[in-house]
């Protein structure tokens, strides 16, 4: 069903992807994919791919600026429609990610997780899933955590439509997109 859903979702959603791919290379010649490792089912970890929506732009010491200040116009107009997360398709066909299922997360917080927040990890991380459909990035992370359990817990066909019908509704709706309107969700530091 996802390699079925995601070679669909890419045929439907192809002229939007080379717009915005298009698009992103003229805003950031040259630099139009994100990659970044991540942790996928059984703690293997793969390589998730996403539109570029920032620059690499530094201050005077060769730091990275904040993320406000080094995401494009366009750019944001991309993460407010989550059109970035559209090449995650193509990890799906691969095999690395489903449609649904817990986000998957950074390398570094592996081994930050409690033995309930690390049950995520028993199935494949998806491009949505629960705790998506039920705030997104405008909830805590121990919230998101229980969204993943019970996710772990609840999986199935039924329940994974349900959450991709109510990822558009979302989507269109623009609800929980980021934490605040110039930043995204702080990071996971553990439960201390």
């Amino acid at each position: 069903m996802d390699i079925f859903g995601a070679s669909i979702a890419l045929m439907v959603f192809s002229p939007v992807f080379l717009i915005v791919l298009c698009i992103l290379f003229i805003e950031n010649p040259g630099n139009v994919w994100f990659r970044q490792q991540r942790i996928g089912q059984n703690q293997k970890p793969f390589n998730i791919l996403k539109f570029k929506t920032m620059n690499d732009k530094r201050d005077a010491v060769g730091l990275l600026l904040p993320d406000g200040q080094r995401i494009t116009a366009f750019g944001s107009r991309v993460r407010a429609l989550s059109l970035d997360e559209l090449p995650q398709l193509i990890n799906v066909l691969k095999g690395d990610m489903s449609l649904v299922g817990p986000r998957p997360l950074l390398v570094e917080y592996l081994p930050l997780y409690s033995a309930m927040q690390a049950r995520r990890h028993e199935v494949r991380p998806g491009i949505t899933g629960l705790a998506q459909v039920n705030g997104r990035n405008s909830i805590s992370w121990t919230r998101k955590f229980e969204y993943d359990a019970e996710y772990v817990d609840r999986i199935g066909f039924f329940i994974d439509i349900r959450i991709i019908c109510l990822t558009l509704v979302k989507v269109f709706t623009r609800e929980g997109v980021n934490h605040s309107p110039t930043e995204p969700m702080p990071p996971f530091n553990g439960n201390n």
